[in-house]
């Protein structure tokens, strides 16, 4: 895993944010392509809003138990404006810090954001995941673009997330009667193998196990 993929000119400007965007996206990969899934680097952002600056949180689990076995964060100064459609410019740079902390490299990583459910098919999980070449799957709390029918209120319900007649994602419930989450695959994973994946790693709560907890540490260790 070269965490040291890094773009040598990060943009500076949406335009020049949205060719890269428009570039990397004919890197994508939406099929499976990984060995065994052993390992699982659950993924979250927040921001600290008086600093401006990126907190990423990844937790390493066991697939199979969704025991944590580690967890690292890394903060750095955002390196974009905030800009719906572009936040992975903001984020991913802290992302990459953060992963080089973790004891063991992930077989795949579950981003809390999207990965094709995106305006130019390039959410946090596909750019993160293109840009290293590692396995990704995008699970969002909301909507970012598509159109889709509301699934049934039991956990397991789901319907695709379309836009006009291209399967962009996942729309899944995951815990009865709660807002579904937005599954969309990142890199090197299908679509109907990211909503795998994400059901094998649900317990009793709404997020699956990785991206739960990254979310939960990157809220408690932000100060």
């Amino acid at each position: 895993m070269d965490l040291h993929s890094h773009p040598s000119a990060w943009p500076e400007t949406i335009a020049e944010a949205t060719r890269l965007q428009n570039e990397l996206r004919h890197s994508v990969r939406l099929e499976n392509d990984f060995p065994t899934i052993r390992l699982i680097a659950g993924i979250d952002v927040s921001i600290r809003l008086k600093t401006d600056t990126m907190y990423a949180v990844a937790v390493l689990i066991d697939a199979e138990t969704l025991a944590p076995i580690a967890d690292v964060a890394a903060e750095l100064p955002a390196a974009f404006p905030y800009v719906p459609g572009y936040l992975s410019f903001r984020e991913i740079p802290a992302i990459l810090e953060a992963m080089k902390k973790l004891p063991r490299a992930p077989d795949l990583l579950m981003v809390d954001g999207h990965g094709v459910a995106h305006p130019r098919r390039l959410g946090i999980a596909a750019h993160l995941g293109a840009l290293i070449d590692r396995p990704a799957i995008g699970v969002a709390k909301s909507k970012l673009t598509g159109t889709y029918h509301e699934p049934d209120l039991f956990k397991g319900a789901h319907a695709l997330l379309m836009d006009k007649r291209e399967r962009i994602g996942t729309v899944l419930r995951s815990k009865d009667n709660v807002k579904p989450l937005f599954v969309s695959p990142g890199h090197r994973v299908d679509h109907d193998t990211a909503v795998a994946m994400v059901q094998k790693c649900l317990t009793k709560y709404r997020l699956p196990e990785p991206t739960r907890l990254a979310d939960k540490l990157s809220k408690i260790k932000k100060t």
